[in-house]
């Protein structure tokens, strides 16, 4: 095999394609990027077996040929050549040759036949979304997933369809957040379970153009993204969703619409006053024209008074400040509203369209504070 790329264009598929592989395995082949040069185009893989990239990259194929170099050698050693023409050179399945101007590796490699590719998948079931869409929904959602597997399904998020909506929804035990997006056409009721590990790497890989598009496709056990050259391919989280629905009331005893950026500024202000794993509360006093923010810690002390406009009863109610800083940060509403029942039921943060909820459940506090 023998290939002739530009360096900016191997580093950038590399580095997109990196992003599946595994840490830590017990297969060797795993750790490798596939070169795969045996037709007239260059492709890179890399495959964790949960979560496989696949991108071509422009180049010209001298000799055809696969091979699989150590992706982590391989990256550091792209980055660090020349700003010029790259050869990739073997003559064998053991050794390759990188060559940049006068500077030459010569590095071990593995045979292609033993890599694990991505499995086929037949592109039927598909919807498009704009990459800046996708992107902007999942970070608004993807802060509430749970880190820990004690439940997978938490450490995923629901993609829904219904029609010409998608639903993108997570949740960790404490919190919900459901962001809802309008498609340009219909398509068939789905609903899968995807990992937050791949849609984190998504984010990191799509550019976030709006006039950039990806196709989104479902297998029974698997979900692809193609977009730009690049195929993503992750395996989903197998069973149902949490039937959040039955968790969602539009039942309220107070309701408050406040500036969002006062908002935000005084509980990132408040949460000064707490170390790291400290679970102190921010106490909330709604009362007519104003609520008051209290927060109480080793430290110290703090309260501020916010304008708000409410309808209903006053109440008091505390809330884990970092939950509502990061539902906050990503609405874009100059105001927000806030409902509420009472001081053990949940707090709603919601447009009038219903574009975004995001639920987050109240934390018990003494009321002398």
């Amino acid at each position: 095999m023998k290939i002739i790329c530009s360096r900016n264009n191997l580093v950038k598929g590399v580095s997109i394609v990196s992003k599946a592989v595994p840490s830590k395995t017990t297969m060797p082949i795993l750790e490798c990027i596939l070169i795969d040069a045996s037709l007239d185009t260059i492709k890179l893989t890399a495959n964790d077996m949960e979560l496989g990239i696949e991108t071509t990259i422009e180049g010209e194929v001298v000799e055809h040929g696969i091979l699989a170099l150590n992706a982590k050698i391989f990256s550091e050693i792209v980055r660090k050549l020349p700003d010029n023409d790259v050869v990739i050179d073997a003559e064998s399945d053991s050794q390759a040759l990188i060559t940049c101007e006068k500077a030459k590796f010569n590095i071990a490699a593995q045979s292609g036949e033993d890599f694990s590719y991505l499995p086929a998948i037949e592109k039927e079931n598909f919807f498009t979304i704009s990459e800046f869409t996708l992107k902007e929904a999942i970070r608004q959602t993807i802060f509430s997933i749970a880190d820990n597997d004690s439940n997978k399904m938490m450490t995923g998020e629901l993609f829904e369809i219904t029609d010409d909506k998608l639903r993108v929804v997570s949740l960790d035990g404490h919190r919900i957040s459901i962001r809802k997006i309008e498609l340009k056409d219909s398509y068939e009721p789905r609903k899968v379970i995807v990992p937050g590990k791949t849609l984190q790497e998504i984010s990191k890989i799509i550019g976030g153009e709006a006039e950039e598009y990806v196709d989104i496709s479902f297998t029974k056990n698997h979900i692809v993204f193609e977009f730009d050259k690049t195929v993503v391919v992750s395996r989903l989280i197998e069973g149902d969703y949490f039937k959040i629905d039955q968790m969602l009331s539009s039942d309220y005893d107070t309701k408050i619409t406040v500036n969002k950026r006062e908002l935000l500024d005084c509980i990132d202000r408040a949460t000064l006053l707490i170390k790291e794993g400290d679970k102190k509360p921010i106490i909330i006093n709604i009362g007519d024209e104003s609520m008051q923010l209290k927060i109480k810690s080793q430290i110290g002390s703090m309260d501020e008074d916010i304008f708000i406009t409410k309808e209903g009863k006053d109440l008091l109610i505390g809330f884990n400040p970092k939950f509502l800083i990061d539902a906050l940060r990503v609405i874009d509403d100059e105001e927000v509203e806030l409902y509420f029942m009472n001081a053990k039921a949940p707090c709603f943060i919601k447009d009038k369209q219903q574009t975004y909820i995001y639920l987050i459940l109240p934390v018990n506090f003494n009321a002398v504070v």
